[in-house]
């Protein structure tokens, strides 16, 4: 019982200690901002690398969302006879919450994986620490542009998500199972709000991304200074910025409603 109650002092004194770190090193992030001089430059090369080049992945996987949404929702909106909710249906559910969870889970797995390996891999081959002797600081040069970037990226990719994911409904719904355009476009126009469906998704993927940089930024930074130690936080910040997610989504939907 003893060692029990040892190891689970020992593993909550990890998690509050690991919470401070990436609270002091979030704190570090925000004085960076204003801090001169000012990396645009290394600002727009980061906000290329994780929104323009996401951008046929988040492309082509919100026009095949929208595929077999459109196609499955008409299909049961069938049995029960209202397939003409089927844009309205669609928008919602996209809106709310498909568009934002699934944007910044497919930038995770692409843009956030990158910033943590070449962070990590940065610091493997000590060029954070020749940072550090030519008195740069490495938060302000390396990790605030790639961070400031996908907070930026994910509303933008969120909301080509979501057109693209209504175009593929609409596509399935309309050309291939014959339900009138009218009717599609004029459910989704009456059912979606802009004050509380979309300002719910733009709240959410903002919130999204700034998760993101947090951990991806942090775990590149805090790995270990070798090829195990940076595929072990490329990994980490995969899993961390998923279950992240997925809990501020929750949160967020659970607080808009109150």
């Amino acid at each position: 019982m003893s060692s029990l109650v040892h190891d689970l002092g020992a593993r909550s004194s990890s998690l509050v200690g690991s919470l401070g770190r990436v609270s002091r090193f979030g704190l570090s992030l925000l004085r960076a901002l204003p801090k001169r001089p000012t990396r645009f430059g290394f600002f727009v090369h980061a906000l290329f690398d994780a929104g323009v080049l996401s951008m046929a992945l988040i492309c082509l996987s919100g026009f095949t969302v929208g595929m077999v949404l459109g196609l499955q929702l008409y299909t049961t909106l069938t049995r029960f006879g209202a397939a003409e909710g089927l844009g309205a249906v669609v928008g919602l559910s996209l809106v709310r919450e498909l568009g934002p969870v699934l944007t910044g889970l497919l930038v995770t797995g692409r843009a956030g994986s990158a910033i943590t390996a070449e962070i990590g891999a940065m610091k493997a081959t000590e060029q954070l620490d020749g940072l550090r002797m030519m008195a740069i600081d490495p938060v302000h040069f390396v990790a605030m542009p790639r961070a400031l970037a996908l907070t930026v990226a994910m509303p933008l990719l969120n909301g080509l998500f979501i057109t693209l994911a209504i175009g593929g409904a609409y596509v399935v719904g309309v050309n291939l199972q014959g339900l009138d355009g009218g009717v599609y476009l004029s459910g989704l126009e009456n059912a979606v709000r802009f004050g509380d469906d979309v300002g719910q998704s733009l709240l959410k993927s903002l919130v999204f991304g700034m998760l993101l940089g947090l951990i991806a930024t942090y775990k590149g930074h805090s790995c270990a200074p070798d090829s195990a130690g940076v595929a072990r936080a490329t990994t980490s910040t995969v899993v961390t910025a998923s279950v992240s997610i997925l809990l501020a989504d929750y949160m967020i939907t659970a607080l808009w409603g109150v």
